[in-house]
């Protein structure tokens, strides 16, 4: 087993709260590529166990969907520590199912620090009264629903967790378990973990999924912008379909958009 007490924390202190840098300033690049030298190797366990509970400890979140595949990280982080605080975007336009099973694995998990960030509803009244800013702009519908809540969430950390992985495809297929990105650090744990891999976690652990995973939703987001795909699909088919839309933009917008990798 890895023992994260065996050298000095590395991002003590680095990484300052408040105003973020843009990325030609931002500490958070070299710091990341630090991390990744003496952690790059670590599987997603102890990967998380050493972010949590040392190189950030209380100042970083997981940021989960609750969907298809969000209970393996869940999992993992409920098992680094329980009271990390778990971010849920709760854009107003979700399954009821999402909903239920938030509340249903949260407790199944043991999860002691949920957080439901919403949009501001000033800001839904000026910019989607009529709450169908996703026909004509999914984009800007989902930075007003996602964006811009997420990034007041965030606001407290300087780090976050996500379940992206490389086999998702698009943008994700170079994908390395720790960046820089808008002035703090982002770690993937499950970035190079495959499909089959999820699974067998899923099965081994007993865990409980999504009820709409086994209704055909192998992506599951807000309703309207959700559909049911067929097995011969990839594992992000049914979201935005019939748009060349691929992500919902938190990974994307400038105020945390990746740096490049640079050497590790």
């Amino acid at each position: 087993m890895y023992d994260s007490n065996a050298s000095p924390s590395i991002a003590s202190g680095v990484l300052g709260r408040g105003a973020r840098p843009t990325a030609v300033d931002d500490p958070a690049v070299e710091l990341a590529h630090a991390l990744r030298a003496r952690y790059g190797h670590l599987d997603a366990a102890p990967l998380l166990e050493t972010m949590i509970q040392r190189e950030f400890a209380g100042s970083i979140a997981l940021v989960s969907a609750f969907g298809a595949e969000s209970v393996v990280l869940l999992d993992l982080v409920s098992a680094a520590d329980r009271a990390t605080p778990v971010i849920f975007l709760d854009t107003g336009k979700l399954f009821a199912e999402t909903l239920t099973y938030r509340d249903e694995l949260a407790a199944f998990l043991g999860l002691e620090d949920v957080r439901t960030a919403r949009p501001e509803p000033a800001a839904l009244a000026a910019a989607d009264p009529g709450g169908d800013l996703w026909r004509p702009d999914a984009d800007a519908c989902c930075h007003i629903r996602k964006v811009a809540p997420l990034a007041d969430a965030l606001d407290p950390f300087d780090a976050w967790i996500t379940g992206r992985k490389r086999y998702q495809g698009g943008e994700r297929t170079a994908l390395e378990t720790i960046e820089a990105a808008g002035g703090r650090i982002k770690i993937n744990p499950l970035a190079h973990w495959s499909r089959d891999a999820v699974e067998r976690h899923i099965a081994s652990r007993g865990l409980p999924r999504h009820p709409l995973a086994d209704a055909g939703y192998r992506s599951i987001g807000c309703r309207p912008c959700t559909r049911r795909a067929g097995t011969h699909e990839g594992p992000r088919a049914g979201r935005w379909d019939g748009s060349a839309k691929t992500e919902c933009g938190i990974h994307r917008s400038g105020w945390m958009q990746s740096a490049p990798h640079g050497p590790t």
